[in-house]
């Protein structure tokens, strides 16, 4: 029985975060936790040293021991001033440990997540958990710690003092005790509650604020600045009156046990001074080390009451936390994989099968080739698994069924580094970091010198840009490429997948953002860059795949077409139907018009 309730404990959250946090931190609370125990017992002895300072003062045969109780005095408050400042500097150092190593594991775990996760969670709610979750962690060892060390010590010690001075009053004490506890406890039931709406309420004024940040363009040109400005009152007020609530919950622990604490006190007077109980006359100094012990007591007996309180409000971010970091990550690399092996890029799509939600597949049996060194594009309309092949591609997902193969190696049995160095990929919508534009474009490769940064640029018909920027490639470019139009972003991020040089190319509606005259630029630009290059590309504007060498129409996950431009056209089917809608005139002249 006991070792199960040990086991139980261990793997409670509690006992998880205590001994991971004891176990990496643990010289660290060893020092707190020594510095705590003088606290203890200095405390203890302050108490027991009021007998002697009232003697002192009070008997004419203790007069000659004034200076020793003095020096007496000096030396216990020195030492649990200096054990309170060692206490309070390694129990910050340990408790800033640990919101850093838990903030440093959850973003290792959230970094190696899907990109499907990404679209499950919303941002806000990720961010509570990691901001949240690791201050928690913190306050929680550092009340649970300092609860059974320090207080609980403080505590026996005093009620020893007291115990040994007035024995038969400190039994008043222990009937004051176990009321005050059982009080504290019906306050925990409601407190949990509560704080979990408190942490749904701080979770959407984040999502509003990221909302207004990513969306004022939208909110301003739809006048809805009164509606997100409810959204954020609303979020607000919904706070602070959860804050509220357990603020109220907190605060009735001191003034339960201030007024438990009076009662007891003033029936220890009264005790006293009738005298109840006394086998033998009790000197001044004796009743006032007892009240003394009594009154020191009362500080760590609150703070030991109200642990439990503070222990189920961070529970709540703990449990979100743990939760995170516990999760199981569909998309792991196998123990076994190997770096995949030189080769011209060749990618295969065998008999595959995928959805994303399981039962209701987006792709079905689908058979590809896509040619070494060849451009190959994928049409047809939205939603029929286009983009979804591209993150087949990249991995970002696991084929149900059937497999994906580069060069014949089937990515499952690849390392992830290795496969994404093999590929550069260019979206729909650019995102770049808030840093310079020197440094967005080296991340997509770290040894890059500066004139290969350049020369990648130019290519992309971006130098001239930047160039004429405030700081050049030293300009900084905002959160999320703010400072730049999208089309300068669209240049900057086929400058990105220039700049690395891979094997294999995907464009998701690479242009998409360019004017003309930058359009055709950059596909000059794409035309030396895809050069013996296998070339993966989505459109919707079919002007942009009129030179590749093969065209898949795809629709509904499956492979309607496939062919050169003008085979396509030829077979008079969907492939034509777009085209003549695209272009509005006879397909017979539109072969070859549309430039």
């Amino acid at each position: 029985m006991i070792k199960k309730t040990w086991a139980n404990w261990k793997s409670s959250h509690i006992g998880r975060l205590l001994g991971e946090s004891l176990r990496n931190q643990g010289w660290l609370y060893g020092i707190a936790m020594a510095a705590m125990v003088v606290v203890a017992g200095t405390t203890a002895g302050t108490a027991w040293m009021m007998e002697n300072i009232v003697n002192a003062m009070t008997e004419p045969e203790m007069r000659s021991k004034v200076g020793w109780v003095a020096l007496a005095v000096i030396g216990l408050f020195f030492s649990k001033a200096a054990a309170s400042y060692v206490q309070a500097v390694f129990l910050a150092r340990a408790g800033n440990r640990i919101i850093a190593v838990q903030q440093e594991r959850l973003y290792e775990k959230l970094i190696k997540r899907g990109v499907g996760f990404f679209s499950r969670n919303e941002s806000s709610g990720l961010l509570m958990r990691v901001t949240n979750g690791a201050q928690a962690a913190r306050v929680l060892v550092d009340v649970v710690v300092t609860s059974f060390v320090r207080d609980l010590l403080t505590l026996v010690g005093l009620v020893f003092v007291m115990i040994y001075q007035q024995p038969m009053l400190s039994v008043l004490f222990f009937v004051v005790g176990p009321v005050a506890l059982v009080s504290v406890r019906m306050l925990l039931k409601r407190v949990k509650a509560i704080m979990q709406s408190e942490l749904m309420a701080l979770s959407e004024i984040i999502k509003v604020l990221q909302e207004t940040s990513g969306g004022i363009t939208i909110i301003k040109v739809f006048a809805l600045e009164k509606h997100m400005t409810g959204r954020m009152n609303g979020a607000i007020r919904a706070v602070e009156e959860r804050a509220n609530s357990i603020s109220k919950l907190q605060s009735v622990a001191s003034p339960l046990m201030e007024f438990l604490a009076g009662l007891a006190i003033a029936g220890i007077l009264v005790i006293s001074a009738i005298g109840f109980g006394d086998s033998e006359p009790t000197t001044a100094g004796q009743l006032m080390s007892f009240i003394t012990a009594l009154l020191m007591a009362y500080e760590p007996a609150k703070r030991l009451s109200r642990m439990r309180v503070v222990i189920e409000t961070t529970l709540v971010p703990i449990g979100m936390m743990f939760e995170l970091l516990d999760e199981e990550e569909p998309m792991r690399e196998r123990p076994d994989a190997k770096a995949m092996e030189p080769g011209p890029g060749e990618i295969r799509l065998k008999d595959l099968t995928f959805g994303y939600k399981g039962d209701t597949p987006v792709i079905s049996n689908m058979n590809l080739t896509f040619e070494a060194g060849k451009t190959t594009a994928l049409v047809g309309q939205s939603g029929g698994g286009k983009s979804t092949i591209f993150g087949l591609i990249m991995r970002f997902y696991d084929p149900d069924s059937g497999a994906v193969e580069i060069d014949g190696q089937d990515l499952q049995g690849v390392t992830f580094a290795s496969l994404r160095q093999k590929i550069s990929y260019v979206g729909q919508e650019t995102f770049l970091f808030s840093a310079s534009v020197m440094d967005n474009l080296r991340y997509a490769r770290p040894d890059a010198t500066d004139e290969e940064v350049m020369e990648a640029a130019r290519d992309a018909h971006a130098h001239d840009f930047i160039s004429k920027l405030e700081y050049g490639y030293d300009t900084p470019v905002g959160e999320r490429g703010a400072f730049l139009s999208g089309g300068q972003k669209q240049r900057l991020a086929i400058a990105r997948a220039i700049l690395r040089k891979s094997e294999i190319l995907l464009l998701d509606e690479a242009t998409s953002a360019l004017d003309a005259e930058s359009e055709t630029l950059v596909k000059k630009a794409l035309d030396r860059l895809t050069e013996n290059v296998t070339t993966i590309v989505i459109a919707h504007r079919l002007s942009t795949v009129l030179e590749a060498d093969k065209i898949f129409v795809i629709q509904d996950g499956e492979v309607l077409e496939e062919g050169n431009l003008e085979s396509l056209i030829e077979k008079d089917g969907v492939f034509r139907q777009l085209f003549d809608h695209q272009f509005k005139q006879p397909a017979a002249e539109g072969a070859t018009s549309p430039q």
